[in-house]
């Protein structure tokens, strides 16, 4: 196959995590310094790149959906597939209509030059298992965000029975620090005010060069110009006191932390291989709400995994609920081919994961409003997104409440606002610049 010609505008989406649309906010910019923009809506589209998710079957089922509709919709289109869902079934997604490259976890970089004629689509690296990946695939973008997202970390050693995000993502690896401190500065030199860390397993950064994740965190707090960071997700045992107490000292680490929990039976955990139980798990989180009262703490579980019978859910509801979060994502457990958790026993049908799911995402409901009636009346700093909320913005506060501006703000600017009113929705608050 020869390469893709005269390629001048371009559609991009992604699915599932936050590591995949700040990996897409970078292929999106090395496809502009090609000469290859996006499609307005008017637009047929010369190539379709589709970033993809595979943490549920769900998750690929809307992968191959989506892709036969671009080419149902612009059948004329060179349609370029990545992501997880391609790295762990790569024959299965390039027999989809419209494929024409299949580009595995740490090549998708490569679909830039792809799209732009430079490289013909036999010369992309094969698909290879997960395993031998080795190279750091680096990204710092926004897109169209007012948040950076800076990739610090790829890939997860933990292989808990649930999840093939070790067999799409490969080993654990990230950059030096002194990389990703220039990021921060040319993020800081752009403009950007907030950055998000991200990465599969964040906690485990530096690891196997005799580094930590505090290491990293010290480093970046010490760069001029960025006023917020982030933390996105950090497993509960590598989320060390030292951490902790280090946010709450921080001025620009944010009172924010996303821990993902994946159930409150200490039966489950075990099955999931998880490295904690829930004892562990609920003194974490008495540790950051007396260390840092204020603090936004979501919470992920999965409901309806193998060997959760009705009273081990029960004590997982009853478990959640004991604790002082503030939101829940809730994931109903889905069978992956290839995982461990396949030969154990007591599977759930559908219909019991349904109402699970729907138990837990009530109760997610109840935490978050009660969280944030703790701060009805009170002035806390909001850093204005770009999109409008009617005439008006809105935006994030330090500990990431979100904020309906009542009066005009300028978009990447970081204002005092009280928050006034609490919307219908129980989660976000209309607030007033002072």
């Amino acid at each position: 196959m020869t390469p893709l010609t005269r390629c001048r505008k371009a559609v991009f989406h992604t699915f599932g995590c936050k590591l995949n649309f700040a990996e897409t906010a970078t292929i999106e910019r090395l496809f502009a310094e090609r000469g290859i923009d996006i499609a307005g809506e008017t637009d047929v589209p010369d190539v379709i790149v589709v970033n993809s998710c595979s943490v549920t079957a769900e998750a690929d089922r809307k992968c191959r959906s989506m892709i036969r509709s671009f080419h149902r919709r612009y059948p004329s289109a060179a349609i370029l597939v990545t992501g997880c869902y391609a790295q762990l079934k790569p024959d299965e997604v390039r027999s989809l209509p419209g494929v024409v490259a299949v580009a595995g976890t740490n090549h998708k970089l490569l679909l830039a030059d792809i799209a732009a004629g430079a490289m013909e689509i036999p010369a992309l690296p094969p698909v290879t298992d997960a395993a031998e990946l080795r190279e750091f695939m680096p990204s710092c973008e926004r897109g169209d965000r007012t948040r950076y997202f800076l990739k610090v970390q790829d890939g997860c050693d933990y292989w808990c029975t649930y999840c093939t995000i070790p067999r799409a993502r490969g080993r654990s690896r990230s950059p030096k620090i002194e990389f990703l401190e220039d990021e921060a500065r040319r993020v800081a030199a752009e403009g950007g005010r907030e950055i998000v860390l991200t990465g599969v397993n964040i906690g485990d950064y530096g690891r196997r060069d005799g580094l930590s994740f505090i290491d990293l965190c010290r480093r970046l707090d010490n760069i001029d110009g960025i006023e917020r960071y982030r933390i996105s997700s950090i497993e509960p045992n590598l989320l060390t006191d030292e951490l902790i107490d280090f946010v709450a000292g921080s001025r620009r680490f944010m009172p924010h932390f996303h821990i993902p929990l994946q159930s409150g039976s200490d039966k489950v955990l075990a099955l999931m291989r998880r490295r904690y139980d829930t004892r562990f798990f609920a003194d974490k989180i008495s540790r950051v709400r007396a260390t840092i009262p204020d603090a936004f703490i979501g919470v992920d579980i999965i409901v309806g995994a193998r060997g959760e019978t009705p009273e081990e859910f029960e004590r997982s509801r009853s478990f959640v609920e004991s604790l002082d979060i503030s939101h829940l994502h809730v994931f109903a457990y889905s069978e992956r081919p290839g995982t461990r958790a396949l030969d154990l026993p007591e599977a759930v049908d559908q219909h019991a994961k349904h109402e699970r799911s729907a138990v837990m995402t009530a109760l997610s409901a109840e935490k978050h409003r009660n969280f944030a009636l703790r701060f009805a009346g009170s002035v806390r700093p909001v850093l204005v997104e770009g999109g409008h909320h009617g005439d008006c913005r809105a935006g994030f506060t330090d500990n990431y409440l979100r904020v309906n501006l009542s009066a005009p703000a300028a978009e990447n600017a970081i204002v005092d606002v009280r928050l006034d009113s609490l919307a219908d929705d129980g989660q976000s608050y209309y607030g007033v610049t002072i």
